[in-house]
């Protein structure tokens, strides 16, 4: 959350999704829903709002995964005693109903699962996460803006590259993207990471206040991975993305000696606890750390060579006040829309500390 994130373009057919998503799991647990009333025409307006959305999902439901259909993983749903089916209505109105959790007073979030019958769950969180592994990856019925539609319907593939798009600093075509997590570089392999994740809030797996491309480091074990993103309080300690972006909230410093580290703070109390937990969740901390110490290292090897370029040219050795503009030209040449700008501006304030520039000039001394 280093960085701006940003809903793109096709959001609004991924609200128009989620809107499906929700009326068609409150329709499953009316109590007068049964297996046997699901079908293509039961689907019609005004079960759903519009034709196409039920042709579409009807052709969705015909779907097979693990050797069952998504229509038996419906009629499964559509088959819970009254009880479960009304637990799990009120699961499905709070969870789609995210934004509020961001507001006073909201909702508490429901961090366990809503129904006891293990089966059941799984039947409805199959059907669920589909609409992702199935629906977004071969086309959702929308059009970017949420219009329904059977032609140029918004796809996995048409979301990464709005998303990519909407958040390039440099719109240089080969120019470095950067992960609007982490600050590093996106990579050839960039991963659609749920914030909260879809194994837990199936609900959410197509939701635009849930969905962001970045880093794979940042979106694999042991970073965030499948870790939870709220606590027994909720949210209140969390960043989202969206809907209470730590973007400008976090501040990066450094400890010189002994450790040579880069030190995360929040720029306000009230966001300490926040800026903590997302260094955990992403360990923005020991990465970071990382990427200070190796960047030192490279420069540090590149003032070594140039010093030894000029003893071989019998040239005079380098002095403080040359060690300090070397390091003053290459934070000048530091660009925001690089990878990593934020740890290589601390690293150049840590650099040009009196005692650093005197440690280098006394280690080039050594060199021969």
């Amino acid at each position: 959350m280093i960085k701006p994130i940003y809903r793109v373009s096709c959001s609004p057919a991924l609200a128009a999704c989620q809107r499906l998503m929700q009326r068609f799991a409150l329709w499953l647990c009316d109590p007068t829903t049964t297996g046997a009333h699901i079908s293509h025409q039961a689907l019609q307006p005004p079960v759903l709002a519009s034709v196409i959305e039920a042709d579409w999902l009807w052709n969705f439901l015909q779907y097979v995964e693990a050797g069952q259909s998504l229509l038996s993983r419906a009629q499964t749903v559509a088959a819970m005693p009254p009880v479960q089916k009304a637990a799990l209505a009120t699961w499905v109105q709070t969870v789609t109903a995210l934004a509020t959790q961001f507001q006073p007073a909201p909702t508490p979030w429901p961090v366990n699962r809503p129904i006891a019958s293990k089966s059941d769950w799984l039947a409805f969180k199959t059907l669920m996460e589909s609409f992702y592994k199935k629906g977004f990856r071969s086309g959702l019925p929308f059009l970017p803006n949420g219009t329904p539609t059977v032609a140029g319907r918004v796809n996995y593939a048409g979301y990464v590259s709005d998303f990519r798009n909407a958040h390039r600093v440099n719109l240089t075509p080969h120019a470095r993207e950067v992960c609007v997590l982490c600050g590093g570089p996106l990579g050839d392999t960039p991963h659609v990471d749920h914030w909260i994740t879809k194994s837990a809030f199936p609900l959410l797996s197509v939701c635009e206040d849930n969905l962001q491309l970045i880093c794979s480091t940042c979106n694999e074990a042991p970073n965030k991975g499948d870790k939870d993103v709220y606590s027994d309080r909720g949210f209140i300690d969390w960043f989202h993305p969206y809907l209470r972006p730590g973007n400008g909230a976090l501040q990066l410093d450094y400890i010189l000696l002994p450790e040579l580290t880069v030190k995360l703070s929040a720029v306000s109390p009230i966001d300490q606890l926040r800026v903590e937990k997302i260094d955990a969740l992403l360990n923005l901390t020991c990465r970071w750390t990382r990427e200070f110490k190796a960047e030192f290292a490279r420069l540090q090897g590149a003032l070594i060579r140039r010093e030894q370029r000029r003893l071989k040219g019998a040239e005079t050795r380098h002095t403080q006040v040359e060690i300090q503009s070397y390091i003053q030209q290459w934070q000048a040449d530091l660009a925001v829309d690089e990878p990593h700008y934020e740890v290589h501006t601390v690293l150049a304030a840590a650099l040009q500390e009196p005692v650093r520039i005197a440690a280098w000039h006394s280690e080039l001394a050594l060199v021969k």
